[in-house]
Parts: C-alpha cells; structure tokens; sequence
C-alpha cells in the first residue's frame, strides 16, 4: 500500500499467541481445527481478533487495503483449498474506501484431500493487513488441530454470511484503454432495495481493479482493470465477478452477458 508504514512483521507458532506476542492491533489469530464433511472435505477456518477499531480485509479490498494471502506448503493430503468469504462490511476511513472486517474474522475454508479417507494436516502462512490510522503488515504461521466430530459454530455462522449466488448476469462491454481494459456494466434487477455497494473483480490473480464508478452520461457501473504488463489484455468476461453488498445481505453475480473479450495488442 502506498504510504503505508511497515510496523512489524512476525511468525506465530500454530497454537494461538499471547498477547504481548503480538503487534499493534491483534489479539490472537489461528486455524480453528473445524470437522470433516459427510463428503470427506476438511473444514476449517482461519479465526483472527483484533482490537476494538481495528479492521483487516476482504478478498477484493479496494484501493487501499491488503487481501490475505495463504501459503499451504507444509499440508498433507491437500489437493486444493476454497476460501469461502463472509460478507465484507464497507469501511470509510480518511476519504477510502475499502472492504473488510472490523474487530474480528471467521473466513471458512474447504479442503479437499488428495487422497479421500485419508488424514489431512493444514498448515498456512498468512500474510495479511491489519489497520486503524496504519496499516501493520504481519504474516502468520498457523497449524489447524485435530477435526472436531462436529460442525464448528462459529465456522456454520459464517457460512451462512456468504454472498448468495446468483443466476441473473449482468450486461457488459469491454474496451481498451491505455494501460489495460475498462468493462462498463448494466446491473439486471436483483430485487434488491437500493444503495447495495458494488465489487467488481476478476477471478484471474494479479490484476489490479479500480473502485467500480457510475457514469451518468450513460447510467452504466465501470472499473478498469490493469495487470503487470500495464497494456491491454486480453480479459475473458467469464472470469468477471460482481457482489452486490447491503447491509444484511450480498449477492454475487458470475459472468456477464454480450460481452467480448479483445486480443492484446
């Protein structure tokens, strides 16, 4: 993040730490040990507490924020893992933007294993943001324990804060512009109440996307999209995301229609 003052960057062990462990902010971070599913997939979830007012973030954050990053080396039996996000809340602080979480994080995650029926040992480095006026960039070492033989609640409860998913697809164009694509968009009517937040993603990494706009020349929802080259790509619309954010509920919406996706060049 830019301007952001590096504070502390620390290694936890896998049971929770104590306090005076560690930096400004956060109270404990760990893997809950979760259960295993009746279709043989690991649950788990990343649990971190933070102080009163302080925040970390959401997947797709904004422009000012810093989204979790796990590394799985050191897991066994794992053939993928899902982050399964809650709904992020819209965080306003010194005229940004951003969305994330205040206080506290139960973000599920699913783990299939390599070889069903077999154990499956989670281990993660997490890098992550924790902010109030700054920002402290920390990266954690966690260990999840033994499955429990049942279903976590605090896991069950934020599952059931995951955007809904949606059939409906919004209208698209995508168009060059100098330093990569812009894709303007036509929300169909969800039957949602007005004044939802926007997030508009793409599901491929290491593409940066603007805060999502409403132009009023034409009434339509843009952003632009930039990845590493700083040049026009080519952007497949399948891969565009968008989530509708209120205040109790979100709905996400996968695709979108009529778009097409131009050649680099």
């Amino acid at each position: 993040m830019a301007g952001m003052r590096v504070l502390a960057l620390l290694l936890l062990t896998a049971a929770p730490a104590l306090a005076q462990d560690l930096p400004p902010g956060m109270v404990s971070a760990e893997l809950l040990p979760g259960w295993v599913a009746a279709d043989g997939a690991r649950m788990t979830a990343l649990h971190i507490e933070l102080e009163p007012g302080w925040k970390t973030y959401w997947r797709s954050p904004g422009d000012a924020g810093i989204p979790p990053i796990f590394d799985w080396q050191g897991s066994t039996n794992m053939a993928g893992a899902e982050l399964l996000w809650p709904r992020p809340e819209i965080i306003e602080s010194g005229g940004e933007r951003t969305l994330g979480y205040h206080d506290s994080l139960v973000l599920p995650i699913r783990v299939a294993p390599a070889h069903p029926g077999e154990p499956v040992t989670i281990r993660a480095m997490v890098d992550l943001g924790v902010c109030l006026d700054i920002c402290v960039p920390v990266q954690v070492t966690l260990e999840a324990g033994p499955p429990g033989p049942a279903p976590d609640p605090r896991i069950e409860a934020a599952l059931a804060q995951m955007p809904a998913p949606s059939d409906l697809q919004p209208e698209c164009s995508i168009t060059r512009i100098e330093d990569g694509m812009q894709v303007s968009l036509s929300l169909p009517d969800t039957g949602r109440p007005s004044g939802d937040e926007i997030a508009v993603e793409l599901r491929t990494p290491d593409v940066w996307v603007s805060e999502p706009w409403l132009d009023d020349a034409d009434g339509r929802i843009k952003a632009d999209f930039v990845d590493a080259s700083g040049q026009p790509f080519a952007l497949d619309p399948d891969d565009l995301r968008v989530t509708l954010i209120g205040a109790e509920d979100a709905v996400e919406l996968s695709g979108c229609r009529d778009g097409k996706a131009l050649p680099r060049g």
